[in-house]
């Protein structure tokens, strides 16, 4: 799977963010949450990532 920066990203967990950051191929920084108000940055592995969304 190729993720991209600024791909949005359907997580293992249920969650969808944002990857804001790509580090490498296997790790990126993604932001998490609904809005603005609850957004969490966290650290995500390849592994972590069910499909991208968009």
């Amino acid at each position: 799977m190729q993720i991209h920066q600024y791909d949005i990203v359907k997580l293992k967990d249920g969650r969808v963010g944002c990857v804001v950051e790509k580090f490498s191929d296997t790790d990126f920084l993604v932001d998490v949450g609904s809005s603005p108000a609850d957004w969490d940055t966290i650290d995500v592995k390849l592994d972590q990532i069910n499909n991208v969304v968009k």
